[in-house]
């Protein structure tokens, strides 16, 4: 049984990937955490897991790799889309993952760092370009008002909080979000976040709507 630690500050992507890995009979999702704090105490007291530990939480990386490994758990590194690790702590860790990896990669990693191999994900051009094409493509047809409202349901901001920070009602909130759904072809709030997440194109556009959010609101 592969017991999983998931350290991220992001919740939607924690609350993506325990979902994916529910669904494995060998994996055991032990704990969540959103902070470093949280994540050295389950490291402690959860020996024998595999850590997911998000660059974004800025762990000092020879240190969890060696606190980790003294309690005979291992550490998968979840760096953003476009950020490079550099070459001198790469070799540190038991094996490196971006946010956009797809399900199937992402168990089959768990599970090979989980076994004490390495695992090292490896960027293929031809499917990055297809995803910034469909990227692309959905961040054109949304609205500025819809790419707003996607950046805030990736901040894991539920219909009630998105309406008052755009000085509006829920239900004008429950509409846009349909329409969303229509353009984007998913189905909820959290493969809406996903998505967001796994193509970068979107990704980038609907962290600029959130800045301006936060400008206006400043």
């Amino acid at each position: 049984m592969n017991r999983i630690i998931l350290a991220d500050n992001q919740v939607i992507f924690r609350a993506g990937a325990a979902r994916i890995l529910a669904l494995e009979e060998d994996m055991r999702i032990v704990a969540q955490c959103e902070d470093l704090p949280k994540m050295w105490s389950a490291l402690e007291s959860l020996r024998g897991s595999v850590v997911l530990a998000a660059s974004s939480l800025r762990p000092e990386l020879p240190l969890l790799v060696e606190r980790a490994h003294a309690v005979n758990s291992r550490v998968l590194l979840v760096a953003e889309n476009a950020e490079q690790i550099p070459d001198n702590l790469t070799p540190l860790v038991d094996g490196v993952i971006s946010r956009n990896i797809p399900a199937t990669d992402l168990v089959d990693a768990v599970r090979r760092v989980g076994r004490g191999q390495r695992y090292l994900q490896r960027t293929n051009v031809t499917a990055i370009h297809a995803a910034d094409s469909v990227g692309t493509r959905v961040r054109d047809r949304l609205t500025p008002k819809e790419m707003q409202i996607v950046a805030l349901i990736v901040q894991g901001c539920k219909n009630k909080e998105i309406a008052q920070q755009l000085g509006t009602k829920e239900q004008v909130i429950k509409n846009y979000l349909r329409g969303i759904y229509d353009k984007t072809g998913v189905s909820d709030r959290l493969e809406l976040a996903l998505f967001t997440i796994h193509h970068r194109v979107l990704a980038e556009a609907a962290a600029k709507a959130g800045n301006l959010i936060e400008m206006k609101s400043a």
